[in-house]
């Protein structure tokens, strides 16, 4: 038997999912909560590492325990080519399968279909698309993207939709949005888990009356949870600043907001200023194997020769493992010298 490595397997709240307010700020729209899920309780503000292939890169589960990660992400995409859902539902679905007992979210694999530009089609009924890496062939609807994650068994799902390009036209925008509007409801029909959250995703592209317009549709069915998606996608930071704003005090307030693949310390900021409860983004473990780290002085190069005698923590002011037990010097020895052949791995 697989070790549990959270402090216990959660049994199921009665209701399944609930969502409270615990704290406003008076200056902004930012506030705390309290997420319950079927594997646990999430408090909001919440960051949630990318587990893309059912592993954070990098790093093992007691690693990502020790950072305080209180919800990972899977990506259905990846996961529905390589092993295959039915492997995955077989072994008990994604939390037995990574022996992960703290809650999970996949998202809908859209992104990741619709980023494959010359290699996919979208219909009404659909997207086909054609796997870069060994030229198979592939179609998924709302219905094969809700089946494809009630397989997995994620805590949140999220609903199959069109994230429109940046730039794009107002027309190609509004007929992006209108067909994510479709999708969902077929979504929410095909959904059969209620011990799955499906949360609707906001799009409109860069436009604010369509954005106005696709946060109003999306608030009118009754969702665990709501998520911002299309921005992250090329915009500058101040247009993205700007949308999230304008979007997200527009979202049910007591409900949870998740907006989708933004997660730069400073976007972070911004977006729980601006009332969201939930982020994500491969940033952390990506900016890490490339050498950069975080700190409250702003990012860092670890391979830069000013770190070669320095003898402080990546950052004085973190409490991670890692800065408790290790030196700049040090981190820049092990990477120049084998963090690029998966030797050593400091999660921060």
């Amino acid at each position: 038997m697989p070790e549990i490595l959270s402090n216990e397997v959660p049994q199921l709240n009665k209701g399944f999912f609930s969502f409270k307010v615990t704290a406003k700020d008076k200056g902004s729209n930012a506030r705390c909560g309290e997420f319950f899920t079927p594997h646990g309780l999430i408090k909001t503000p919440v960051f949630m590492p990318v587990g893309t292939n059912s592993a954070v890169k990098m790093l093992d589960n007691r690693q990502l325990l020790e950072t305080g990660a209180q919800i990972i992400l899977a990506n259905s995409y990846h996961m529905y080519l390589k092993p295959g859902t039915a492997l995955v539902k077989q072994a008990g679905g994604l939390h037995s399968w990574m022996n992960w007992h703290k809650p999970m979210l996949t998202d809908s694999g859209g992104f990741q279909v619709f980023s494959l530009a010359k290699l996919r089609k979208i219909t009404e009924d659909g997207v086909h698309f054609t796997d870069p890496k060994n030229g198979s062939k592939h179609f998924i609807s709302p219905e094969i993207s809700m089946q494809i994650q009630n397989d997995l068994g994620a805590d949140i799902i999220m609903a199959f939709d069109e994230c429109a390009p940046y730039p794009c036209s107002y027309d190609e925008a509004k007929a992006a949005m209108e067909r994510t509007h479709r999708w969902l409801d077929r979504c929410i029909q095909a959904h059969q888990n209620p011990r799955q959250a499906l949360f609707p995703i906001v799009q409109g592209a860069f436009f604010d009356d369509l954005r106005r317009e696709s946060a109003n549709y999306i608030a009118t069915k009754s969702a665990v949870g709501y998520a911002i998606g299309g921005v992250s996608v090329g915009e500058p930071t101040d247009i993205k600043n700007y949308y999230v704003n304008l979007v997200a005090p527009l979202l049910p307030e007591g409900k949870p907001r998740y907006l989708m693949g933004v997660g730069t310390p400073v976007d972070l900021l911004n977006g729980v200023k601006a009332g969201v409860d939930m982020f994500d983004c491969v940033l952390p473990t990506r900016n890490a194997r490339h050498g950069t780290f975080f700190t409250f002085e702003g990012n860092k190069i670890i391979k830069n020769k000013e770190f070669e005698a320095d003898f402080s923590p990546l950052d004085p002011k973190c409490n991670c493992w890692t800065c408790r037990n290790h030196t700049r010097a040090y981190i820049r020895h092990l990477y120049s010298n084998a963090f690029e052949h998966s030797q050593y791995t400091f999660p921060c």
